[in-house]
């Protein structure tokens, strides 16, 4: 699937998640259908990583079996399945969004991630500055909501935090800005997904 064309006077309104994908599954769709709806986007990008940076290689499919899995679970969805970290050559998030925002850049970007990537977002190269280029939208995952609200990112960010009545309006939010939406997500992940095969289940 390529990026739907946008219509005559209207900039497109695009979600971004990122990730291995190592398989992709049901979590994934949840989240998008989840972001379609409640920040009234065109359509989301799964940005699947060539290697995440702060993931082992070990145990992680080839980025040809991970695109393959992203796409079969991600068919006429209004979601585009794409490798353009490969192709850009960027390897970090913030290096990733600066450069889709010069190559598109008529598009409203919004980065959507899990409230687990909010705990870790920190340790993430140069993260402040991706808060400086795109809106961000985080998700309520089971088990780590609490901790994600009181990360270092939440802290240093809270009064730049949208009220989630108000998600629609964070594409077009001047920077930096963020909501944290409470909606019960399913508890399927790319780790159970793997350990379940492993163990023939």
């Amino acid at each position: 699937m390529k990026p739907s064309p946008p219509a005559a006077g209207r900039r497109p309104r695009v979600g971004l998640l990122g990730g291995s994908f190592n398989p992709a599954h049901i979590g994934h769709l949840h989240i998008s259908r989840l972001a379609l709806d409640l920040l009234k986007l065109d359509e989301i990008w799964w940005l699947v990583s060539p290697q995440n940076p702060l993931k082992p290689a070990e145990g992680m499919a080839s980025l040809a079996d991970r695109l393959k899995s992203a796409r079969a679970m991600a068919r006429g969805r209004n979601l585009w399945v794409t490798d353009i970290e490969r192709e850009m050559g960027t390897r970090f998030t913030a290096e990733t969004v600066k450069a889709l925002k010069g190559r598109f850049p008529r598009h409203r970007f919004v980065w959507i991630m899990g409230a687990d990537n909010l705990i870790d977002i920190s340790r993430w190269n140069d993260w402040t500055s991706i808060f400086e280029t795109v809106p961000i939208a985080v998700f309520a995952r089971p088990a780590y909501s609490f901790r994600a609200l009181v990360s270092n990112a939440a802290k240093r960010y809270a009064r730049h935090r949208l009220n989630e009545s108000r998600a629609a309006a964070l594409v077009d939010t001047k920077l930096p800005a963020w909501v944290f939406l409470h909606i019960p997500l399913s508890t399927v992940s790319a780790t159970r997904i793997r350990g379940g095969t492993r163990s023939g289940r």
